[in-house]
């Protein structure tokens, strides 16, 4: 199989399909598409009160900030569901050639990272095995469910909003690692733009604003990049749509990066960028605007089944996620 995420039509086969036990606490579970899952828990678990919801997300990249982007984007992903993040538990797999600083460091950035997101470390496992080359960082986050995800009576005329910019984590990345490499053609002031947006990879905030606004949908970008997560949101509300791929925001620096190694800044790893589907395109806008949050209405749901992204005339019809770009550079 190829690195990175799972296809979908493996998962499908291979992974649901195995799931057979039900729960009646279980309100919402694996699913395409499915980021979160969501637990009604106690005695009172069939009136749905006390909703616990919890993600987890896996780092296997041989990059520096490992830790701190597992927890980041567990934590995106409940946002991403209505969920307030409240704890975390780290699975951490060390190649027998690591010395203990770099367990070190690994629980340094996962705790800068609870820090900025208020989020304590609750427990965990860490062990060294033969059996990996690089380490490996699972990070589950738990949260309390504040707006639940009902799909339920699609209203008509969605639009899709997305925030901050496609790539970001992907630029970020790649101007840590391959800094050197990137020195050779473009100033230190563009590689330092890219790492910069490794300040805006949580979600929290424009998924807080959009849930006030009564937003129909949520769904945070990451692996397979924006048009991966196009599939995804389309897949998750049974319908189609169509996305303007001008009117997907993006900055020069990441384009930049990208291009250097010949990949596609919109399938690399995307994590700040939330996908929201509403009503109000516009009204949202607006109302992250004031809060310096940048976004843009990148497109319409529609009736069809297709996932279309048009570039002036030319038109490209989107297939399932495949594997994201970022593992061309670094497995």
């Amino acid at each position: 199989m190829k690195p990175g995420k799972i296809s979908e039509s493996i998962l499908k086969r291979s992974v649901l399909r195995q799931i057979q036990t039900h729960r009646d606490e279980v309100l919402k579970g694996a699913g395409v598409g499915e980021d979160c899952a969501f637990l009604s828990w106690g005695q009172d678990f069939k009136e749905k009160k006390g909703i616990l919801a919890f993600s987890t997300e896996t780092v296997a990249l041989p990059v520096k900030e490992a830790a701190y982007l597992a927890v980041m984007a567990a934590a995106n992903n409940l946002a991403a569901s209505g969920a307030l993040p409240v704890a975390a538990s780290l699975a951490l797999t060390l190649p027998v050639q690591a010395e203990e600083l770099l367990l070190k460091e690994l629980m340094g950035q996962a705790q800068m990272c609870c820090k900025e997101l208020n989020i304590q470390i609750a427990g965990g496992h860490t062990e060294v095995s033969g059996g990996v080359e690089t380490f490996v960082v699972s990070a589950t986050v738990f949260g309390n469910v504040v707006s639940k995800e009902e799909y339920s009576g699609r209203p008509e005329n969605l639009e899709i909003v997305a925030s901050k910019w496609a790539g970001m984590e992907g630029a970020f990345l790649i101007a840590g690692e391959r800094q050197s490499e990137l020195l050779k053609r473009y100033p230190a002031g563009l590689i330092a733009k890219a790492r910069e947006q490794g300040k805006y990879l949580s979600v929290a905030p424009e998924a807080a604003i959009a849930l006030k606004s009564g937003v129909y949908a949520m769904h945070d970008v990451r692996c397979g990049g924006v048009f991966g997560a196009l599939w995804e949101v389309s897949q998750k509300l049974g319908a189609g749509l169509c996305v303007d791929i001008k009117k997907i925001p993006i900055r020069q620096e990441t384009i930049e990066v990208c291009e250097f190694y010949n990949l596609n800044p919109y399938e690399i790893l995307s994590g700040g960028m939330l996908l929201m589907v509403t009503t109000e395109g516009g009204k949202l806008v607006r109302l992250l605007a004031e809060k310096d949050i940048p976004a843009a209405v990148i497109g319409q749901m529609n009736e069809s089944n297709d996932k279309i992204v048009v570039n002036r005339e030319e038109v490209r019809y989107l297939g399932p996620p495949v594997s994201d770009e970022i593992h061309r550079l670094f497995l």
